[in-house]
């Protein structure tokens, strides 16, 4: 999908929907939606961002998906939401302010909705947002009522820090977490 700059800038502070339902198994969290994304009106859509890449290659989903294909995700019990609404060209865009309303609005959608896990994909803005400077990426001691968390690295083509099949791997762990709950509760509730 190609985009002409006026197109683009028009889609500067507009609002991408989240892909959410109740009772999701894993919610995932974008630090706020690109201009790309914004004006497509789907979550991850810049071609390099690597999102439904790694989603695939972790096992989330069985095919890889397009951005345009997001609706699909709820029958996976996967969702996407993001930190902060509104599109900006970059993430250093927003303010620290707009961080913390972002997650404090976050943590009133995650009681409400009631994931098994939230998946913040960006260590930087977990901490900003949720005023945890520690934070590493992996799963957090924090909860948000019965919701656990779990830091991703941002999939984001510019972050060179994590390459494709470590950005797959470290996606792989939440999903094995993720899905062995359930395969314990089975177990638990056995077969006869």
């Amino acid at each position: 999908m190609r985009f002409t700059p006026e197109e683009l800038a028009a889609a500067r502070d507009r609002l991408v929907p989240d892909v959410a339902a109740s009772g999701l198994r894993v919610l995932f969290c974008g630090i706020n939606p690109g201009l790309m994304s914004a004006a497509a009106g789907h979550h991850f859509a810049r071609p390099g961002n690597r999102f439904w890449p790694v989603l695939y290659a972790s096992g989330f989903t069985p095919r890889l998906l397009k951005p345009s294909e997001q609706q699909e995700l709820l029958s996976y019990g996967l969702g996407i939401t993001n930190v902060v609404a509104r599109a900006t060209a970059r993430a250093d865009e927003l303010t620290a302010e707009e961080y913390r309303e972002g997650g404090r609005l976050l943590a009133e959608k995650v009681a409400r909705l009631r994931p098994k896990w939230l998946a913040v994909a960006g260590v930087t803005a977990y901490r900003v947002a949720f005023d945890n400077k520690h934070a590493k990426v992996g799963p957090q001691p924090d909860l948000i009522g019965d919701t656990r968390i779990w830091v991703l690295p941002n999939p984001s083509g510019l972050n060179a820090h994590w390459p494709p099949a470590a950005l797959a791997q470290e996606y792989g762990r939440l999903r094995a977490a993720a899905f062995a709950e359930d395969d314990l509760q089975g177990d638990a509730q056995g077969d006869g």
